[in-house]
């Protein structure tokens, strides 16, 4: 069998467990670092090896503007095009072409949208999708879906007929049996919504399940009672994917509450920005409090960033505008996002996640600045910057 989930231990509701693929298995929970472009910005597949990266994220929208999937496709797909031999996600490029509201155009058939790079126009149908997906040739792809706004009732209603319209439609014209196709849940905040878009999805029997339209401007809070209610409407024996969600107390939420799998561009961002993560928080390596200090970003950190540089030497770099700042920042980052996967699992196998949980959210710090610093950064990348 090609797809295999095999969930190995639940400690309360968070999940231990193994998706095996074509390109080889997925410890999860885990994380997926975004590649929008076919590449994780300013990194190598090697520097993704070394952090101990499982699978990454690539996007439909942008690769099918440029290059183009016909030329991956001659080239041996994503794989054999980047480089990269473990496992691929790729997004159906409609959170994109959604985001570009004074350019697109909704009917039933599918998205009439214009390029951001040179306006050219383009349609998006659920075929269209599917064919440049299976071009692309991810392990696992996603069906095309409509993101309303979260709040939205009435809009969220219309959308979701829509959008599992679109879903059979993509299931139909999906034939490569080497790439799992995941449905993807939507409804915004509506626990009503929310359950009847799982039911009717179960009913196409995916391989996988993604949840969308979170972390789009509801409140964390609403965010976290989504999760709620919308994981144990999903089944079992099958992946549940978080769209988008990559701030580190976000994941420790919703592992808790059942997720298995998670891809944001926050991670690489917000390195390249001069913050970087650790168990106390965000560190802005461009304070003048780091100016002489010689200790690394943090202590216990592996990573070759910690291993070799400190404070002073980073901060030095970013406030040169050295490109290799933004590299230093975005191997530890990466790697920091990866080594608390590690550690959510170890403690879901040990059957102490609620400990872990607690511990890690009483040190982890959230400020005010972080909090609007994460979401510019997120209406940023909506806003096509990429990864």
């Amino acid at each position: 069998m090609t797809f295999r989930f095999e969930l190995h231990q639940t400690d309360g509701l968070a999940r231990r467990s193994t998706f095996h693929t074509p390109h080889g298995p997925i410890e999860m929970p885990a994380f997926a670092p975004v590649g929008t472009q076919a590449n994780v910005k300013t990194l190598e597949p090697r520097d993704l090896h070394e952090a101990g990266a499982q699978l990454i994220l690539a996007n439909t929208y942008h690769l099918y503007l440029r290059p183009g999937h016909e030329l991956i496709k001659r080239f041996g797909g994503l794989h054999a095009f980047m480089g990269w031999e473990r496992p691929i996600l790729t997004d159906s490029g409609g959170y994109q072409v959604f985001s570009l509201a004074d350019s697109r155009k909704l009917n039933e058939d599918g998205v009439i949208f214009r390029s951001h790079i040179d306006g050219s126009l383009h349609h998006f149908t659920p075929e269209k999708v599917m064919e440049i997906e299976q071009a692309l040739g991810p392990d696992m792809a996603m069906v095309l879906d409509e993101c309303p706004p979260p709040l939205d009732r009435a809009y969220n209603e219309e959308a979701l007929a829509r959008t599992h319209r679109w879903a059979e439609r993509c299931k139909a014209a999906h034939h490569r049996s080497d790439q799992a196709l995941f449905g993807i849940v939507q409804g915004g905040v509506f626990e009503d919504l929310r359950l009847q878009s799982a039911a009717f999805l179960r009913q196409l029997d995916f391989p996988g399940y993604a949840i969308g339209g979170l972390a789009v401007g509801e409140t964390k809070e609403a965010m976290y009672a989504t999760l709620d209610f919308t994981c144990p409407a999903l089944p079992i024996d099958k992946p549940r994917y978080l769209m988008g969600v990559g701030a580190p107390e976000d994941i420790v939420e919703a592992v808790a509450r059942g997720v298995d799998f998670f891809d944001c561009v926050l991670p690489t961002r917000i390195a390249r920005n001069g913050q970087l993560l650790t168990p106390d928080g965000r560190m802005n390596m461009r304070n003048a409090q780091y100016a002489e200090d010689h200790r690394p970003v943090q202590a216990d950190c592996t990573c070759y960033t910690c291993r070799t540089f400190s404070r002073a030497y980073l901060r030095h770099l970013y406030k040169a505008g050295e490109i290799s700042a933004l590299r230093l920042g975005t191997i530890h980052n990466v790697h920091f996002m990866l080594e608390l996967m590690r550690q959510i699992r170890d403690a879901i196998t040990a059957g102490r996640y609620a400990a872990f949980r607690a511990e890690f959210l009483a040190r982890f710090r959230i400020t005010d600045q972080a909090t609007r610093h994460a979401q510019r950064e997120l209406r940023a990348a909506a806003r096509m910057q990429g990864n």
